[in-house]
């Protein structure tokens, strides 16, 4: 068995995995599960729970299953399951066979159900719903007995059939544990198993009418998959007292439960109500647009999926709830991509140059580094010509003391080219700089001026006439707040929107090495950061989303908090 190294220091999780496979607690095994609901699409939330389950199954030499609850029909969709495979799989995960669903054990939890009743801890209850509400009681006000809890084993068998059967009308009648409505665990006192629910199911059609709970069927689901250790998000710890009871009562294969907090993230929400809400509502495009927190949008936006699970790493796994900087996040991903992402060169806001004493019908081929982190990137060639377009914000025609860039009759270097001297200014009727007239020095090719005199800024730049138009989408946070939710009180959490989350540039120019570029590559543009080629693009028409700047906060956060 394969286990940690006894120098990695572990959390809380996995020192509990170390410890039962230090005592044989299970046999040797370890087996966890990733369960999702299929009723939205995952989120970096998710993730976090996905590298958990599978990454301590790996680590221990286990297995973690991929479970579906889908024990509301109402709800679920198979977009969502096919959307959930996707992305675990793309995440870097495998569970190979052990695909399962709730609704493969719908007959096994109807005769545990059963079974229950039979031993007097189960009974058909026909209170409404507001009804139950009111007799179950506050947190500091104990429930009373529903009027119809001491209904014969009998007649709550007869009910319980004849429910199934579909003799009732939806919500006309419950089938509850038989617990204890003094319980100062508001979860025992006396929770529904299941409900009447005429709606059908994406695999099992209209088969059932009455449907089991998530309380009721999650504990089962572990037992019969012979789960070892059941890892849920905090939310859940007072839920344990009830996935006990179940499993104790019935005398069945009992995992341990053990939770974790879960991520919230700044800058984000991380409910799925909420980001459906985002998508139907209009705010974003979709689950996957880049703004979304879900592992698809993240995945469109540019993210790797090392990033992800580097992220998820550095985190690490407590037992209390906190926020984690969306700065973190984004370091993770300027770590990984530095070391995988190609340089090009792109220019957002493109400003015509053209070289007055350069020859116009000369067109050279530059050598341009691949990736100065990977050596075997290699190489490329980039074309450069007469007219070129760069930065509009990397010229000033009045620059002020500290900006090293180009102004007239400023000297500067072109990267991987020349140094240029800008020598006129053309402007239209309005006033506007339009174009740039230089001077290049053909002695300073690819370096310095053999001289020996210097230039403070180098500049990237493409040819006019051989570079790519693109379609680019400059992303920020979604949210203006750190908390979004943090709302007054007559708002919700939507009105922390940001309208500047999105700017669209339609005029960029990108040198023409990514002329193929296929969608979701990554790429850095050079002093501008990490773009991604959006699934939008098409023959003839590329679109980049910007993934993140080059500026890194979380860095500067560390060397401020180090040099305290």
């Amino acid at each position: 068995m394969k286990t940690n190294d006894s120098t990695t220091r572990l959390d809380f999780i996995r020192a509990i995995v170390a410890e039962d496979a230090k005592t044989n607690k299970w046999g040797g095994r370890v087996v966890t599960r990733f369960p999702p609901e299929p009723n939205g699409y995952l989120h970096i939330g998710h993730a976090k729970s996905i590298c958990l389950n599978f990454g301590i199954a790996a680590e221990y030499g286990g297995l973690c299953n991929l479970r579906f609850d889908d024990t509301n029909p109402i709800k679920e969709e198979e977009e969502y399951i096919e959307s959930i495979k996707q992305d675990v799989r793309w995440l870097g995960f495998d569970w190979e066979d052990r695909l399962y669903y709730a609704s493969d054990y719908f007959e096994q939890m109807y005769q545990y159900a059963v079974q229950l009743i039979k031993a007097g801890k189960a009974y058909v209850c026909d209170l409404a719903a507001e009804q139950t509400r009111e007799y179950r009681g506050t947190l500091t006000k104990p429930g009373k007995d529903s009027p119809y809890r001491n209904r014969s084993v009998e007649e709550n068998l007869n009910l319980f059939e004849r429910m199934r059967a579909g003799e009732f009308p939806d919500g006309s009648r419950v089938l509850r544990a038989k617990i204890d409505m003094a319980s100062p665990n508001l979860n025992l006192r006396d929770p529904v198993m299941y409900r009447i629910l005429r709606a059908t199911h994406p695999r099992t059609g209209d088969a059932w009418c009455i449907y089991p709970t998530y309380d009721w069927a999650h504990g089962l689901e572990d037992s019969i998959e012979g789960i070892t250790h059941s890892i849920c998000t905090l939310e859940f710890e007072n839920h344990r007292p009830l996935y006990d009871w179940f499993l104790n009562e019935l005398g069945v294969y009992h995992p341990q439960q053990i939770e974790f907090a879960r991520l919230n993230l700044s800058y984000t929400v991380m409910s799925k109500r909420k980001l459906q809400q985002l998508v139907q509502q209009g705010h974003v495009s979709g689950w996957d647009d880049p703004r979304m927190p879900t592992i698809c949008g993240l995945r469109r936006r540019g993210y790797s999926p090392q990033a992800i699970r580097n992220f998820c790493k550095r985190i690490g796994v407590n037992k209390f709830n906190s926020t984690v900087d969306i700065a973190l996040l984004e370091h993770c991903v300027r770590e990984d991509l530095n070391k995988t992402s190609p340089r090009v060169m792109a220019v957002l806001r493109p400003l015509k140059v053209v070289i007055d004493n350069y020859p116009a019908d000369k067109v050279e081929e530059l050598e341009a580094v691949n990736n100065p982190e990977d050596a075997s990137a290699g190489t490329r060639k980039v074309p450069f010509s007469r007219e070129l377009y760069i930065e509009r914000e990397d010229f000033m025609e009045e620059p002020p003391s500290k900006f090293y860039r180009l102004a007239p009759g400023r000297e500067v270097r072109l990267r991987y080219a020349y140094f240029i001297t800008c020598c006129d200014v053309v402007k239209n009727a309005t006033g506007e700089v339009v174009e740039l007239h230089c001077t290049y020095d053909p002695a300073t090719r690819g370096g310095d001026a053999p001289d020996g005199r210097k230039v403070k800024a180098t500049l990237h730049w493409v040819s006019a006439a051989h570079s790519l138009k693109a379609e680019v989408r400059l992303y920020d946070h979604l949210f203006t707040k750190e908390n979004p939710d943090d709302a007054g009180e007559s708002e919700d959490f939507k009105s922390n929107v940001s309208p500047n989350s999105l700017e669209t540039l339609v005029s960029c120019r990108i040198e023409p090495s990514l002329a193929g570029a296929t969608p979701l590559s990554r790429y850095q543009f050079e002093r501008l950061g990490y773009f991604c080629v959006d699934p939008d693009s098409s023959e003839g028409k590329l679109v980049f989303n910007r993934t993140v700047t080059l500026r890194d906060p979380w860095a500067k956060i560390q060397k401020a908090q180090k040099n305290r």
